[in-house]
């Protein structure tokens, strides 16, 4: 079986994002980025996968320019077989939506033929939480979110995931497409050799026109603003002068 993991190039978890000064969007100038660390975990998963003999190849695939070909290395260091990149034109390449990369997967999916999509449940930067559903709609594919423990038996896949209930497990038949949640592994370093044989590794490149997709955006951002100031916090001496000040500042009745 095949395994398409997509994975996408985000400002890195542990950079302090910034808005630029025109409102026009994120300043990503000289900023650090990384493998969108949900994305990550669904690499890892893909891997772990193909080591009990679930899967023989694991394909990482990213949508963008030529500056996603660094967390393709990252998928492939890990120990990926291949790595695929999507250039959706310039025009678009820092405006895609999840239903434009929904479709460009759908197209590769329908060209790679994989027995599972295994993707992260969201991106850190837009925190959509749309791409996994609308690519398994488009498939017509039987879909698991938030996955916290995934299986491989047969032609199904169990699949574990958190409710507010607790956890709930599904059986989906194969193929299908499953978003990764935090808590489903941790996601293993490259090493040093693999890093420098990841380079030498070649990158299949298409184009949305390749795919027949038409990626232009459908929603346009108005504007972006950072989130207030957090005020500094009070002191206070007893319970009942909380509860004063909470009334007076319309917390509570």
């Amino acid at each position: 079986m095949k395994i398409l993991v997509p994975v996408k190039r985000v400002v890195d978890y542990n950079v302090k994002v910034r808005v630029r000064t025109d409102g026009s969007g994120v300043d990503v100038a000289n900023v650090k980025m990384s493998m969108n660390p949900f994305d990550e975990i669904a690499v890892e998963e893909a891997l772990r996968l193909k080591e009990k003999g679930a899967a023989n190849e694991v394909v990482a695939v990213s949508i963008g320019d030529a500056k996603c070909q660094e967390t393709l290395r990252s998928a492939l260091a890990m120990g990926a077989d291949r790595a695929i990149l999507v250039d959706p034109g310039s025009v678009f390449g820092l405006d895609l939506q999840p239903l434009a990369v929904a479709k460009l997967l759908r197209a590769v999916a329908l060209r790679e033929e994989p027995g599972l999509i295994l993707l992260g449940k969201q991106a850190i930067d837009d925190d959509s939480n749309q791409t996994g559903q609308m690519l398994a709609a488009l498939l017509d594919w039987p879909q698991a979110t938030f996955a916290s423990v995934v299986k491989i038996e047969g032609e199904e896949a169990l699949v574990t995931r958190e409710v507010d209930e607790g956890a709930e497990t599904l059986a989906l038949r194969l193929p299908a497409v499953i978003t990764a949640d935090l808590r489903l592994n941790e996601p293993r370093y490259a090493s040093l050799p693999n890093i420098m044989k990841a380079k030498k590794k070649p990158i299949e490149t298409l184009s949305a026109a390749d795919l027949g997709v038409d990626p232009a955006p459908r929603l346009a951002y108005t504007s972006f603003e950072e989130p207030p100031r957090r005020q500094a916090g009070q002191k206070v001496a007893s319970v009942a002068e909380l509860v004063e000040k909470l009334k007076s500042a319309g917390a509570i009745r």
